[in-house]
This record gives structure tokens, C-alpha cells and sequence, in this order.
């Protein structure tokens, strides 16, 4: 059992370099940033009542879609509401119905009643909370206690993000620091959580930790390389503007980090598993030849992987890159621009670490398992 007591105090000194990350770069007082800058007004919702076609009360010739709603919270609930969109916009404004329910900007009482509320999005509650029941039905009927850990393990996620990793990055604490040190911790719970706290998980942590400081240590290069300003994308944009001490580069780099430990844990576990499994099928096999069994198994996943992770960043970016197929720029102008460079250097960044995981993880599986009796 000496390798696993070896491998345990690794993985301890990592989660307590992870805990000394999360006291020093805990965000304390409040940011440094402007949120009026931002332009958000507070938000009411509302019903709609009626929705009528005809033309704008600004503009005879142009046609509106013309919606009468109702307030249903804040301080002046049950208060009425009009709002005009040109037809021809085709935005969600210009097709709702009655008995809708959105959400409205509120200007409040310094604007004239008829300038007061406008349009700010569709009010999704309802069909995100039924689908978020399907899926942790779904999730609970398969893997039953297993799955529930699972569940207790995204929450674990979404609590760490939202309690720690965005506030310290917008308090300008380091985002690689802070990426890394919030991945470790998500890694240690959800592995643990969804897997049991045994050796195989304590080997596909240590993979998938080694896996994640290459990809870091890959993006921090490249990104620096290509001279990536962070600044490509709209909301960059946006964030600069009421905040503008933040490290755009390093963001980028937290965002890459972040990423990547959501592909890593899959093949991490999965090599292990397959090493684990060859070694019960022949206890007599030693190190090389579970690591190039373990490899073999691996190539396929990682093959997969790895066209999910393109295909995944290429869907995220479809709109943008419609736009440059319709541009005239060469195919090289276009992969070399920052908003399109910033993809490329993600997708391969990540699928560098990935392709890493599978030699990296399958050698310490083979390892511990031949020194384990």
C-alpha cells in the first residue's frame, strides 16, 4: 500500500497549497469596479395581457408589434405597461402573446409612465427548472446514490465558482492562481463525491491535476505567444468599462484552465478504470504492459474527446464564424484574427492536456497497481 500512502500525500499537499490559495486570495471588501457603468436598470416582471400588430406610435409607416402587460412584482405590481417593436427586427419582443411572461427594464419614477418599462427578455424560469428535474431524475434513476453525489458535486461547482472564483477575479486577484486553485478544489470534491474516496480516484485526481498545470502552463505560453489581449469578444468589452484593472489576458488563461478540468476527469477516470480492470483480467501483467494496453484503450477515447472538445468550441463560435465566411478575408486572416485565435489556441490548448491525461494518468494507474499487492 505504499504507493497509494505516497499518492494520498500528494494529492494532501494539493488540496493544501488549494486551501492557502483560497484564504490568500479570498475576496475581502468590496471590488474595485463600476456596476453602474454597465447600463443594467433594475427589472420587474410582467404578463402579457394583449398583442396587437399596427403601426408605431413614432413612425405611421413602419409597422409594431404592440404589447399591453401587467406588473406582477416589485413595488408597483399590478401596474399597466405598453411597449412597441418594429416588426421587422425580429427580435423575441416582436412575437409575444398573450399570457406571456417577461421581464422589463424599469427606469423608475424619473422618466415619463410611457418611457418607463422596456423589453428586456423572456421570462425562462418555468422550462429551465422542468428540465433541470428531468435531468437529475435521470441522473438519480441511473446511478442512484452514486448519481445523487454526482448532483451534490455540480453544486459543489457552482458554489465555488460563484462564492469564490468570480468575486476574486473581480476583487484582481491572480486568475491563473485563482483558476487553478479553484479547479483543484472542484477536482477533489466531484471526483471524490462522484467516484468514493479509493486509490482509483485518488490516481485519476492526480492525472487529471498534472493534466490541468500542463494545460495551464501550455495556455500562459501560447497566449503570450500570439500575443492574445483577452479583449476580443463583446463581454471583454464590456467588462472593461467598469472594470477596467482586471488582467484580460489572465482571464483568458482562468477560462482555458477552467475549461479543460471539465473533459479531463472523464478520460482521467476511464484510464484508470481500464488499467484497474486489465490488471484484475491478468494479475501476473507488470507496468509496461498495462501501460501500453492502458494506452491502446486510451487513443480511441481520446480521439472522441478530442472532436467533441473542437466540435464544442466550433457551436460556440458557429455565429462568428458564419460571419467570417461571408467576409472575403483568406482562411488565414480569419484563423489569425484575436476573436478567432482565441478559439484556436482554447480548442488546442485543451486538446494538448487531453491528449496528455491519457499517458500521464494510464502510468501512474499502472504503477500503483503493480505495486499494490
Amino acid at each position: 500500500m505504499a504507493a497509494h500512502r505516497r499518492m494520498a500525500v500528494v494529492v494532501a499537499v494539493a488540496v493544501v497549497a488549494a486551501l492557502v490559495g483560497l484564504v490568500a486570495w479570498w475576496p475581502r471588501g468590496d471590488s474595485n469596479i463600476d456596476r453602474d457603468a454597465l447600463g443594467f436598470a433594475d427589472r420587474v416582471d410582467a404578463t402579457v395581457t394583449a398583442a396587437s400588430n399596427g403601426p408605431c406610435s413614432y413612425d405611421p409607416e413602419a409597422e409594431c408589434h404592440v404589447v399591453e402587460l401587467r406588473v406582477t412584482s416589485g413595488d408597483e405590481a399590478g401596474t399597466p405597461a405598453r411597449i412597441e417593436t418594429e416588426r421587422a427586427t425580429r427580435t423575441p419582443a416582436a412575437s409575444l402573446a398573450t399570457g406571456d411572461e417577461v421581464v422589463l427594464n424599469d427606469a423608475g419614477d424619473d422618466v415619463p409612465a410611457e418611457a418607463r418599462y422596456a423589453f428586456a427578455d423572456v421570462r425562462r424560469t418555468g422550462p429551465l427548472l422542468i428540465l433541470a428535474g428531468v435531468f437529475a431524475l435521470a441522473v438519480v434513476a441511473l446511478g442512484r446514490a452514486r448519481g445523487l453525489l454526482a448532483l451534490a458535486g455540480i453544486v459543489l461547482t457552482f458554489v465555488v465558482l460563484l462564492a469564490f472564483v468570480f468575486p476574486a477575479l473581480l476583487h484582481g486577484s491572480s486568475p491563473v492562481g485563482v483558476a487553478l486553485t479553484g479547479a483543484t478544489l472542484i477536482a477533489v470534491g466531484t471526483l471524490y463525491l462522484a467516484h468514493g474516496v479509493n486509490p482509483r480516484t485518488t490516481v485519476a485526481l492526480l492525472g487529471t491535476l498534472a493534466s490541468l498545470l500542463l494545460t495551464a502552463a501550455l495556455a500562459a505560453v501560447f497566449a503570450g505567444a500570439a500575443r492574445l489581449s483577452g479583449l476580443a469578444s463583446e463581454e471583454s468589452l464590456s467588462l472593461l468599462t467598469f472594470a477596467p484593472d482586471l488582467d484580460f489576458r489572465g482571464l483568458l488563461l482562468a477560462a482555458i484552465i477552467v475549461g479543460a478540468l471539465g473533459v479531463l476527469d472523464d478520460v482521467t477516470v476511464t484510464q484508470v478504470s481500464a488499467v484497474a480492470e486489465l490488471r484484475r483480467s491478468d494479475p501476473s501483467a507488470g507496468f509496461a504492459g498495462l501501460f501500453r494496453s492502458g494506452t491502446r484503450i486510451g487513443r480511441d477515447h481520446i480521439a472522441s474527446t478530442v472532436n467533441t472538445l473542437i466540435l464544442a468550441y466550433s457551436a460556440a463560435a458557429l455565429p462568428l464564424l458564419l460571419i467570417f465566411t461571408q467576409s472575403g478575408l483568406g482562411l488565414g486572416d480569419v484563423l489569425t484574427s484575436e476573436v478567432v485565435a482565441v478559439e484556436v489556441v482554447q480548442t488546442l490548448v485543451g486538446s494538448i492536456g487531453l491528449v496528455a491525461a491519457v499517458p500521464l494518468t494510464t502510468a501512474l494507474a499502472a504503477w500503483a497497481v503493480t505495486r499494490t499487492d
